[in-house]
C-alpha cells in the first residue's frame, strides 16, 4: 500500500515538471499584453551566453537580438518536457523564423543523446546545448523551464513547468 502510495505521488509531482513548477511574470510590455501576462517591476535582460548547435556551430544568445526569442530548457528524460515539445513544434511552424528565434537548449548530460532525439522525433526547433556554465538567469528549479525575451532583449515571460504553447495567445505574442 505504501508503494502505491509513493507511486501516486512520484506520478504527481513529475506529471508537471522534472522539480518545482514556477511562473513568474515579467515586465509588462505591449506583446504582454496581449498575452495576457502580469507585469513585474523589474526588466531583466538577454545574457550573453554560449550555446552550440547540432552542426557544431557556436552562437551566443545576443546573437538572436533584433527577434523574439524563445529560450526553452529541456532533456530528453523529462516525461513534462517530452510532453511539451510537440505544442513548442507547433506554435514554431507557425512563427515567422525572420521575427522569432528558438532555442531548444537542451540539459542532457550528453548532447549526442539530445541530438538523437531530436532526429528520433523530427524536430524543426534549433537544438542547442550550453557552451559553458548557464547564466544565473538560467538556474531554475525545475524543467521544462521557457524564458521569452522581446526583441530589445527584455525578458517578457519565465516559466517553470510545462504549458501548451500551441496557442492563440503565444502565437499573437509572436506576431505582434
Amino acid at each position: 500500500m505504501k508503494n502505491h502510495i509513493l507511486i501516486f505521488v512520484l506520478f504527481i509531482v513529475t506529471s508537471y515538471s522534472c522539480n518545482n513548477p514556477k511562473t513568474e511574470p515579467v515586465q509588462e510590455t505591449s506583446t504582454a499584453k496581449t498575452a495576457g501576462l502580469i507585469p513585474a517591476p523589474a526588466t531583466i535582460s538577454l545574457p550573453a551566453f554560449k550555446i552550440v548547435d547540432l552542426k557544431g556551430r557556436v552562437f551566443n544568445l545576443t546573437d538572436f537580438k533584433g527577434k523574439k526569442i524563445f529560450v526553452n530548457l529541456w532533456a530528453s528524460w523529462c516525461p513534462p518536457c517530452r510532453a511539451e515539445i510537440p505544442s513548442i513544434e507547433k506554435l514554431y511552424s507557425k512563427i515567422d523564423k525572420t521575427k522569432a528565434a528558438f532555442v531548444m537548449l537542451s540539459l542532457d548530460n550528453d548532447f549526442a543523446t539530445a541530438a538523437l532525439f531530436a532526429t528520433n522525433n523530427k524536430l524543426t526547433t534549433p537544438v542547442f546545448y550550453p557552451a559553458e556554465n548557464l547564466p544565473a538567469l538560467f538556474n531554475v528549479q525545475g524543467i521544462p523551464a521557457t524564458f521569452i525575451f522581446d526583441e530589445k532583449g527584455n525578458l517578457i515571460k519565465r516559466m517553470e513547468g510545462g504549458d501548451e504553447y500551441d496557442t492563440a495567445a503565444y502565437l499573437s505574442l509572436f506576431t505582434k
